[in-house]
């Protein structure tokens, strides 16, 4: 009985295979085009690529094209080809602005950028790509439904970008490179006024300068412990009694305090 059930299963499928193969092979670019579509909404995205790979330039400038053009797109979205979707789904855009369409084709497009974005250690360039085409999307779109995700996919790249910088910035820390952690932190805090990394690079750049200073010529010391000081009273500035690295900073300080001492 089961060898018949999956005898019939078999048939059933080399069947469905033959009929498909008949319509790729087909100079009917209507039974494409059903066929195609039929394929899409039975989530067969594979199988219908295929046939809209063949079918798109045959119906450029036809009033079926801006349906096609949207299935195109959408079916490289499916297929997680986001390079390919982004493309299309732009070009959508440009191509029916006045579609009904377009709004989901706009989010749908930035969306691809999102996750081609990489891993924050790689470089950041589609990052910055993806953060732009969904920055246009929600000022095109203010009231649409999809705002609070396209915001909270933002604020998930900029942190992506900016644990990128401070990861370099502390690389030249933990090189012992004090003089170029320093400027980079400061850049840092110019480029990221609120990042949520704001006390390590506030302590980071501290605990350069501390170092630099007590690891200089005796002629450069005291001038630049001065320089610690006035960072160690910034960090203080903002994290009074609490903060991650608040013990530390409290021991850099009294440090810098009694080696200044020294000097009066």
């Amino acid at each position: 009985m089961k060898r018949l059930f999956y005898l019939l299963i078999f048939v059933l499928l080399l069947g469905s295979c033959s009929e498909y193969q008949k319509v790729l092979k087909s100079e009917d670019v209507a039974v494409k085009y059903k066929a195609a579509e039929e394929l899409y909404k039975e989530a067969k995205y594979k199988k219908a690529l295929r046939l809209f790979e063949q079918i798109v330039p045959q119906y450029r400038g036809k009033p079926q094209a801006e349906r096609i053009m949207y299935y195109y797109a959408d079916t490289y979205y499916q297929l997680e080809d986001y390079y390919l979707a982004g493309y299309q789904f732009e070009r959508f855009v440009k191509s029916y602005p006045r579609s009904d369409k377009v709004e989901e084709a706009s989010y749908k497009g930035a969306k691809s950028y999102y996750q081609l974005s990489p891993r924050y250690t790689l470089d950041q360039e589609e990052t910055t790509k993806a953060i732009e085409k969904l920055q246009n999307y929600i000022n095109t779109y203010p009231d649409s439904e999809k705002l609070k995700e396209a915001n909270a996919l933002v604020s998930e790249l900029r942190e992506k970008k900016e644990k990128k910088a401070y990861e370099i910035a502390k690389q030249y820390h933990h090189r012992e490179d004090y003089k170029v952690a320093i400027a980079a932190f400061d850049n840092y805090l110019v480029d990221y006024p609120g990042s949520i990394f704001r006390e390590k690079v506030l302590y980071y750049k501290l605990e350069s300068e501390y170092l630099l200073a007590i690891g200089s010529y005796e002629s450069l010391v005291k001038d630049r412990l001065e320089v610690a000081q006035g960072y160690y009273n910034n960090y203080k500035k903002y994290y009074k009694t609490e903060g991650e690295y608040i013990d530390k900073a409290e021991e850099i300080g009294t440090d810098i305090q009694n080696r200044l001492e020294q000097y009066n």
